[in-house]
């Protein structure tokens, strides 16, 4: 048989953007989704009878949203992974891109919300700023 080598510390291109936490485990000021948008984690309440209330915020809008769930259920982490680019150029509603190591992308649009607004206005001054993807990297925080 061959001798099969691979490098399984690294997760390209198809992995998952979250993953499963027992709720039990989670932390104040951790990320978790709620309601389906990503939150960092305000608040966090355990009754005796083993129910857990979450109070997260939406990292993206600010906007405030609840759970309560079992302890021993899993909930959906977000993978957390920052990397900063230098915001170079705007074409057609893409960001043009570049890193510390000088690698470019081109794959980002600009945000159709008061971020992608805030985003343009910085550019059209011609200020230098970062912006981080963030989740399937269709989305960034300024």
């Amino acid at each position: 048989m061959a001798d099969l080598d691979g490098d399984f510390d690294l997760a390209e291109s198809g992995a998952s953007t979250t993953f499963p936490q027992q709720c039990s485990a989670l932390r104040k000021n951790g990320h978790v989704i709620l309601k389906n948008h990503p939150c960092q984690i305000v608040e966090m309440t355990t009754s005796e009878t083993g129910k857990v209330h979450l109070v997260g915020i939406d990292i993206f809008t600010g906007n405030k949203y609840e759970d309560v769930c079992s302890s021993t259920h899993n909930m959906d982490v977000p993978n957390v992974n920052r990397k900063d680019y230098q915001l170079n150029n705007i074409d057609d509603s893409y960001m043009s891109l570049m890193d510390d190591n000088g690698d470019q992308r081109e794959d980002l649009k600009v945000p159709n919300n008061d971020l992608g607004k805030k985003i343009m206005s910085k550019f059209e001054k011609g200020e230098t700023f970062n912006v981080s993807p963030v989740l399937d990297s269709s989305t960034c925080l300024s």
